[in-house]
This record gives structure tokens, C-alpha cells and sequence, in this order.
């Protein structure tokens, strides 16, 4: 019954808790995708291997049957989110964090930090302003600024470890909503939370789960949504990878609410890690107790399987990943039905994403209320999102709705960046914002708040929370280009207009690039987006032109440079740049002069040539003739 669950989950915590405290110091190694690729596994290895050579007792696992004092622990958690910075390792009780640590510093730190229990200065982040170097995660800009709550465990647990998400407050969300709570007094704390669809749509989460009504005789069913196919986008993988029961929490207090006894983390599987450390978590969930027949002791039976998905970026829509785990070819079906009525197996079907879920334990842990104290009125929250791009610090952030666009570029991304990555005085000149779905918001929305609404009212939207900043060097054409492209490879091919409607517009933007457009070939992409957005079935169709119509509304301007003057302001598009002669590897042996057929070009024997920019007819003959490679095409 209840007295032995509530036992169970206190002794849990209790037991690790005192294992803990018998450790002297903490060693916090970001072990997410981006630092792994960056060593920090051999870093970890290292810090054990030299740490004994130095006489350091070093443990990796806390056990709880062994409270013996350590030294220090070295544990790896999900992404911290200063990705730009990684690998990162904190020193804790002293809190100090160590950015871009590599194997050449381990010896440092462990004579300094572990035995001396001085701090090595030189690995403090550096202000690229100038500055004092900040020693702590809370005195740097990029931590500063953010409200971490959905991700405030990534950094912190040891993702393969459930005492340690039991000890921080994990799964008593759960256990409230099993052993004390009905399914309709669950709805009704997520509605009250104003949690809504961290995906893109923005649905009120408590009235999906409401709205998913269990027939008799049949079992509803929960879906974690984790097939994250935006380009840009990490933000499901670093939860996964680095709370994974968080997630577990999220999808058993939907259980409770919808009475599923089944439920399915559709996960993509190009996310190793993230499928290696859920299904871990799985294993660990069911080993005490939390999932299985009997949950939390309350009589209540739910459990979980992981399914991997072969990539498809459609599989992202609802009806589409409802297809994929029934086996079949996964396609958007029409709706309704919904799945709410009838989904996975023709049974009644919950499906939230993985940030979404990761939200909902935070809700019935402390309150609805924790996250009404954070974002906007229509927003509740807080919204995680990949920043990329030209800025100084890219990584995963978490901000309240309602932050602007100028507080995210400026402030925790630390400003916007030329080609070469040093610090640019322009600023930025546009934001995609919700990948290909989403649309490019310019300088003149840099205090626009990040909501829902407002970001619809421009004519983009939140997305999934992929955020890609360009600089004034970035040709828009190209970028609308780059996405069309993204969609159009990935349209299931269903519907004709998705199929061949986006086959076309991308074949008019590679006119537009090519020098072979029009001012009517821009009228004709704008009636096919808008055609493609009418007649789509699902959301990769009905918003596959909204990079194109976005980037159309704010950049007419550039796009009429390239089909009237003929020309790429940004100096990418090779068809639309003149060639221009490398002064240095000019060796002015006149070949080039020869071989123009307008005499654009000029210049002495054995002197640097200049190409007049004005005569150039652009036909290339010059390039092949340098012998020197002296001719570059475009800017």
C-alpha cells in the first residue's frame, strides 16, 4: 500500500543522501552529444586514472550499501547547455566551473582544485568584452540570464542514475497523482498550470489529456513524441539524454489522467545516447517499482517501450508517428478523428513531446503555480531552445516566455559574430525561428516578446524552439532556399501539392539564384506558397512555405536585387557575383585580358589586373584561363 511506497522513495532518497555526504567533492563533467564529441569521456577516465595515481580515492558510482568516505565523485550529466564552451566541468562545494577543459589540464586540476583546493584560474570563463573572469556557472552572462527549470536537472543529475533523480524530488509528482489523485483532478492541476504544447502547436496540455476520454474495454495509450527533425533543433535529445526520468515522470501522470496502461517514447534514431539512457531509465523505473503492473503501489499498471524511427521528419506530425508504430508507412492521416478519439490501435491516444512532458512533474510536484510565476499571461513557462548560428555563445537555453529576441541574441548569446566567429557591431540580420515550419523575424522584432501569440502575429511561430541567428554576410534567398529544400526531401509525397508544390518552388528559387528569374517569377512562388499552405493535409505541408513567404515579406528588397539587378547584395549566389581578380596571386600575364570577350579587364604585363565590375558580362571565360587561380567567383 501507500505507507510502503512512501517509504520507498524517502529511503531511496535517504540512502543516496547519505552516501553523498560522504564524498568530499563533486565533479561535474558535461557528458552531453557535443562534449562527448569533444573528449569528455576521456577526460572523465583521466581524472580517475591520474586522480588514484595521486593518491585520490575517485568513485564514478555512488552505492548505497557502501557509505564510506571518497575523496570525490566524478559523474557525467546530460548538456549544460554552454555548448560553445564545452567540455565543461564544475568543482562542487566550491562551485567553480571550468570551461574548454582538455586532457592537458587534468594533471593541473588535480593537483590545484582536489588536492591543494585552489582554483585553476585560467580555465574560468573569459568575457570576450574584457573583465574579470567569472568563476561560477551564476556569475557568467550566458547562465545569468536564463531560468532553468525543465533543464535544471540535465546539469546537475547523473542521467543513469534514478536515487539521484529520486533525490532531487523525482517521481513524488507521480506517486501524487497514482495513490492520491483522480484523472480528472490531474487534468485540472495541468490546465490550472497554463502548461501548453512545447512541440509548436501550443495546445493546452491539461485539455489534450482531457479531451482523451478511455472507452470501455479499451486501454488508452501515451506517446512521448521525441522524433526532434529540425535542423538546429537538440532540445528533446539533451532532455532525454540528460533527465530521462524526468520524462518517464511526465508520461506516467498523463497515464493517470487518460488511465492508459501502455505507452511508447518514439524517439529518432540518430539520437544513440538519448535511446541508450531512456531505455536505461526504463529498466531502472521498473526495477523499484514505478513502472510495471503495479505503480507505486496503488494497483495501477503502466509500461514503457522505446521505438526508434528511421528519421523521417513527417513522423513528426501525430497521425504520421501513430503509422510509424503500428508498422506502417508513416503518413498524415486526416483528421478527425483525432487521436484523442481514435489513435494508436484505434484506442484513444496521448501524444505530448518530450519538453512538454518533461514540464508536467514540476506541476504536480510543487503547485500549478510554478509555472504561472514564470512566462506570460497566454504562455505559462518557460521554452527551451537551441540557439545556432552567428553568435558568440551557441548552446541550449532556457528562457520564460515573453523574453525578447534582443535579451536571447545580446545578452546570453553574447552578441552576434562575422563568418569568422569575432564579435560584430551590425547585429543580426534576421532569426529563423521554429526551423522549417517557422519563419525569419529581422532587427525590427528584436524586442518582440517570444510567445505564442506574438510570434503568429508576425507570421512566425515558436516551433519546436530551434533558433538560427544570421549575420549581414547571410543571402536570405539561400536561406529560404536551404529549408524549401529540407522539406521538399522530406514531404511523405502524400499530397500533390506538398509533393510537387514544393518541388516547383524550390526549382524557382534555384532560377532566382541562378540569374534566370523574374519579377514575376517571385509573384509565381508566393501564389504557389500560399496554394501549398491551403492545400497541405499536415503541418509539414501547411507550413512548408513559410521560410519562403517569411523571408519574401521582409527581404523583398533582396530578392528583387537578384532578379532585376541581377545581383546577390550579400555576394553568395556565384551566378549573380562578378569574378574578381586576388591581387596577391596575380601574376599579370594578360591570359585573362585575352580571353574576356567585352574587355572588362585591364592591366600591365606583370602588374595585378582589375575586372570593371560594370562591363562584366559575368560569363566566367576568365576563371579557366588564370593558370594562377587568381580569379575567384562571387564576394
Amino acid at each position: 500500500g501507500d505507507d510502503m511506497t512512501t517509504v520507498n522513495l524517502e529511503d531511496i532518497a535517504r540512502t543516496y543522501d547519505t552516501a553523498r555526504s560522504a564524498v568530499r567533492r563533486r565533479l561535474v563533467l558535461c557528458a552531453g552529444t557535443g562534449c562527448i564529441a569533444n573528449g569528455a569521456l576521456k577526460i572523465r577516465d583521466a581524472l580517475l586514472e591520474q586522480g588514484a595515481a595521486a593518491g585520490l580515492d575517485l568513485v564514478v558510482e555512488l552505492r548505497a550499501e557502501d557509505p564510506t568516505p571518497h575523496d570525490g565523485q566524478v559523474i557525467g550529466t546530460g548538456c549544460q547547455g554552454f555548448c560553445q564552451m564545452g567540455p565543461l566541468l564544475s568543482i562542487e562545494p566550491e562551485d567553480y566551473l571550468y570551461v574548454r577543459v582538455g586532457l592537458d589540464d587534468v594533471p593541473e586540476i588535480i593537483s590545484e582544485s582536489l588536492i591543494a583546493g585552489r582554483p585553476v584560474t585560467r580555465l574560468f570563463y573569459q568575457p570576450s568584452g574584457g573583465g574579470a573572469p567569472c568563476p561560477s556557472r551564476d556569475a557568467i552572462p550566458f547562465y545569468a540570464r536564463q531560468r532553468r527549470t525543465v533543464l535544471a536537472g540535465c546539469g546537475s543529475l547523473d542521467p543513469q542514475s534514478v536515487a539521484a533523480y529520486i533525490h532531487a524530488g523525482g517521481y513524488q509528482g507521480a506517486r501524487r497523482a497514482f495513490t492520491a489523485l483522480e484523472p480528472a483532478e490531474v487534468c485540472d492541476l495541468v490546465e490550472a498550470s497554463g502548461l501548453r504544447g512545447r512541440g509548436g502547436g501550443g495546445f493546452p496540455t491539461g485539455r489534450k489529456w482531457r479531451l482523451t476520454v478511455p472507452r470501455p474495454g479499451v486501454d488508452s495509450c501515451v506517446i512521448c513524441n521525441g522524433d526532434e527533425g529540425d535542423p538546429g533543433a537538440f532540445m528533446d535529445r539533451a532532455i532525454m539524454e540528460g533527465n530521462p526520468h524526468a520524462v518517464i515522470e511526465g508520461m506516467l501522470i498523463a497515464a493517470r489522467a487518460v488511465a492508459a496502461r501502455r505507452g511508447w517514447v518514439y524517439v529518432r534514431a540518430e539520437y544513440p545516447l538519448a535511446v541508450t539512457r531512456m531505455r536505461q531509465a526504463i529498466a531502472e523505473a521498473r526495477t523499484i517499482g514505478v513502472l510495471g503492473d503495479d505503480c507505486f503501489g496503488s494497483g495501477l499498471g503502466f509500461d514503457l517501450e522505446i521505438m526508434e524511427g528511421a528519421g523521417a521528419f513527417v513522423c513528426g506530425e501525430e497521425t504520421a508517428l501513430i503509422a510509424s508504430i503500428e508498422g506502417r508507412r508513416g503518413m498524415p492521416m486526416p483528421k478527425p478523428p483525432f487521436p484523442a478519439q481514435r489513435g494508436l490501435f484505434g484506442a484513444p491516444t496521448v501524444i505530448n513531446n518530450v519538453e512538454t512532458l518533461a514540464a508536467v512533474p514540476l506541476v504536480l510536484r510543487d503547485g500549478p503555480q510554478v509555472l504561472r510565476d514564470l512566462g506570460t499571461e497566454n504562455a505559462a513557462g518557460t521554452k527551451t531552445f537551441a540557439l545556432t548560428g552567428h553568435v558568440a555563445h551557441t548552446g541550449l537555453i532556457e528562457v520564460p516566455f515573453g523574453t525578447t529576441l534582443r535579451e536571447i541574441v545580446d545578452q546570453i548569446g553574447g552578441g552576434v559574430t562575422d563568418d569568422e566567429g569575432r564579435p560584430s557591431d551590425q547585429g543580426f540580420k534576421a532569426v529563423q525561428i521554429g526551423g522549417p515550419s517557422g519563419g525569419c523575424l529581422t532587427a525590427a522584432h528584436a524586442d518582440l516578446p517570444l510567445d505564442y501569440d506574438h510570434l503568429k502575429a508576425v507570421g512566425a511561430m515558436v516551433g519546436s524552439g530551434g533558433l538560427v541567428v544570421m549575420n549581414h554576410t547571410t543571402c536570405m534567398v539561400q536561406v529560404a532556399r536551404f529549408f524549401m529544400r529540407f522539406t521538399q526531401n522530406e514531404s511523405c509525397g502524400k499530397c500533390v501539392l506538398c509533393r510537387e508544390g514544393t518541388r516547383q518552388m524550390l526549382a524557382l528559387l534555384d532560377d532566382i539564384i541562378a540569374g534566370r528569374g523574374s519579377e514575376a517569377t517571385l509573384s509565381l512562388l508566393e501564389e504557389l506558397g500560399e496554394a501549398v499552405s491551403v492545400g497541405s493535409l499536415c503541418g509539414l505541408g501547411k507550413t512548408a512555405a513559410n521560410p519562403v513567404l517569411s523571408t519574401l515579406r521582409h527581404f523583398r528588397d533582396e530578392y528583387l536585387a537578384h532578379v532585376v539587378d541581377q545581383r546577390c547584395p550579400a555576394g553568395v549566389c556565384a551566378a549573380l557575383c562578378p569574378p574578381r581578380i586576388v591581387a596577391a596571386s596575380c601574376r599579370g600575364c594578360t591570359a585573362c585580358i585575352k580571353a574576356c570577350p567585352v574587355g572588362a579587364i585591364s592591366g600591365e604585363r606583370r602588374q595585378a589586373h582589375v575586372i570593371d565590375t560594370e562591363a562584366c558580362i559575368r560569363c566566367g571565360a576568365c576563371i579557366p584561363s588564370c593558370r594562377f587561380d587568381a580569379i575567384v567567383q562571387g564576394a
